[in-house]
């Protein structure tokens, strides 16, 4: 785990829920401190900015709760996990993909941030652990590869191999629970995908409920080579990303992967900081709902729907 952030005085363990604060040699351990990252937008879908503390309203199970926290998150460090489906439906993508997640690497990131990045397929494999080198990410990407297994030998003049498996919900729940845990500062994982899972142990709502309680934001894009494939994986992936404060896009002749990853960081350079000392003190697993609301109506947040109150 690297080094908790310290602003203005505040050592936030988003993980893990707990704010260490210190005013004049006094530490206070709040363990109750509940972190939310959410964007705003207005009905041209166009980002807003400039809002401050008191035009915010947030509710948990339907109570108000008193914001304790709040800030724009320009500054904070960032940890990315980009996950890459190379199951034998994306073969086609796989240099489309490499070439846009390097672009998207060298423009996110800077000094204080950090990415790591998982394929999977019939396997999930980790390419590159947390790094901050755009030359150690690039190396990663240049190790993606098709990853089928071999589930049975098909009958003919050439006998083919057939394809088992397509582990997402693993790999989703591996880059949260086993990565993004820890990280402190906000956490993202870009999955880009047909959205389809064949195989994966981990169910979709136990991978959307890994995500929930490591505090990462799920970002899918959908991306389907229609040629060999007649897709259709977009409703689970909208699931997982609304869930969990993300989004979902889908790579079409309008909207290319590199746009997309131009719209993830604009989103991600966007967003602000709430954060609440729950009212309901009972810390027993269970999950709580979350909703924040703008004094302008005609504003939409977007933010994930609730979180874990951790034992």
């Amino acid at each position: 785990m690297r080094t908790p952030l310290l602003i203005a005085g505040v050592v936030t363990l988003a993980a893990v829920g707990i704010a260490i604060a210190q005013d004049d040699g006094v530490i206070r351990v709040d363990v109750n401190l509940v972190n939310i990252l959410c964007s705003v937008r207005d009905k041209k879908n166009a980002f807003i900015a400039n809002l401050e503390k008191d035009n915010f309203q947030i509710f948990e199970d339907g109570k108000l709760q008193e914001i304790k926290q709040f800030g724009r998150e320009t500054d904070l460090p960032l940890t990315i996990g980009l996950l890459i489906d190379v199951s034998k439906s994306q073969e086609n993508l796989i240099e489309p993909e490499r070439r846009a997640a390097s672009a998207f690497f060298k423009e996110m990131l800077r000094k204080k941030d950090s990415a790591f990045i998982i394929s999977f397929g019939s396997e999930a494999e980790l390419l590159q652990d947390f790094t901050n080198s755009p030359k150690l990410l690039q190396e990663g990407l240049d190790r993606l590869r098709l990853s089928v297994s071999v589930g049975g030998i098909h009958p003919g003049p050439v006998p083919t191999q057939k394809q088992r498996g397509t582990i997402m919900y693993d790999a989703v729940y591996l880059a949260a629970d086993e990565k993004l845990k820890r990280e402190v500062g906000r956490k993202v994982i870009v999955l880009i995908t047909d959205g389809v899972d064949y195989g994966s142990r981990i169910t979709r709502t136990e991978a959307m409920a890994a995500a929930q309680k490591s505090d990462a934001i799920i970002y899918s894009i959908y991306y389907a080579d229609l040629r060999n494939y007649g897709g259709g994986g977009e409703g689970d992936l909208r699931k997982m990303s609304e869930e969990t404060g993300g989004r979902l896009f889908s790579v079409d002749r309008g909207n290319s992967l590199e746009s997309i990853f131009k719209q993830i960081q604009e989103e991600m350079r966007s967003q602000y900081s709430i954060s609440y000392e729950s009212s309901n003190p009972t810390r027993d697993g269970g999950f709580r709902k979350i909703e924040i609301k703008t004094t302008n109506k005609d504003y939409k947040v977007q933010a994930r729907k609730g979180y874990y109150a951790g034992n």
